[in-house]
């Protein structure tokens, strides 16, 4: 029977926890060249790469994240374990929620879903990746992600077996700053009309949309900026000078967060929210808690 070296584990587990091999080693109280062979031993081990080197950085790969994953939970016992015995229970065991967050998701709808997950009646640790909804979903096939939440389902070309679940959908409020705000909001949507517009990049799911009704309504806004980033879209019409659309359902935190009006609604243009798992039926209680409260409060 094979047996993991647990000294191997724990080598790596802190490289990843400390950001590199240089501090790792000085964490470990190791030479630099220990600590990098030590790692390389558990790589033969399980016989695939857990690092690759982008620039200078040290970056996990699909394995290294998997392994990473399951040395958390490892080195979290133990500590539960030395604790128990020295007297000093820590209650109960969080469990571990590790989801993907798709990057054209708005930070606020995010906050909004993933916010009940600590009300799901047991402790939770929350650990939040950003990446494209394609390279998320490689990683939820490999199982070093519990779910996935994206603005849209998974494609079928895709060669993993994932299942998308809706949460909701929001229409669309256009907004802007200041005296704007005003001078927009009086005869909207025909007010768009050659009016200064920050868009997300062309290929998210709601861009498509958005300039679908453009072009039904006869509309001819300029596309001042193009942004991956919703949250660095929002932060750019907090300056002034340009109409931003965001999801209805987060209205009030927009208008709150950026400083910025509401100048009209469209009920025409609605945006979809899905968690995406690998398996049919949705199992993990706190994803289960992120369901029930999305279709029921937030897009209810």
């Amino acid at each position: 029977m094979e047996w993991l070296n647990y000294h191997h584990l724990l080598y790596f587990w802190t490289v990843v926890k400390e950001g590199g091999v240089s501090r790792a080693a000085e964490k470990l109280r190791l030479a630099q060249p220990t600590v990098s062979a030590q790692v390389k031993l558990l790589e033969e081990m399980v016989g695939d790469k857990l690092f690759e080197r982008q620039g200078r950085r040290l970056v996990l790969t699909e394995s290294g994240r998997l392994v990473h994953r399951y040395a958390d939970e490892i080195f979290g016992i133990g500590r539960e374990l030395l604790e128990t015995l020295r007297g000093r229970p820590s209650g109960a065991r969080p469990i571990q929620l590790t989801v993907g967050v798709a990057n054209t998701v708005p930070k606020l709808i995010i906050h909004r879903l993933l916010q009940p997950a600590f009300s799901s009646g047991q402790p939770v640790r929350l650990i939040c990746r950003e990446d494209s909804t394609e390279a998320l979903l490689a990683e939820l096939a490999s199982h070093a992600l519990d779910a996935v939440f994206t603005d849209r389902p998974a494609p079928p070309h895709i060669r993993v077996k994932v299942f998308s679940h809706l949460l909701g959908e929001s229409d669309t409020t256009f907004f802007a700053a200041g005296p704007l705000a005003t001078k927009l909001r009086r005869r909207f949507p025909r007010s768009l009309n050659d009016a200064a517009l920050l868009l997300p990049t062309p290929g998210s799911a709601h861009r498509a949309d958005l300039d679908q009704w453009f072009e039904k309504e006869d509309l001819h806004p300029r596309v001042i900026a193009e942004f991956d980033d919703s949250a660095l879209m929002k932060t750019f019409g907090q300056g002034g000078g340009a109409v931003f659309p965001a999801p209805t359902v987060i209205a009030r935190e927009v208008a709150r967060q950026y400083g910025v009006h509401p100048i009209g609604r469209v009920t025409a243009l609605r945006e979809r929210y899905y968690v995406v798992s690998a398996e049919r039926r949705l199992k993990h209680p706190a994803v289960l808690a992120i369901t029930t409260a999305a279709r029921h409060e937030l897009f209810g």
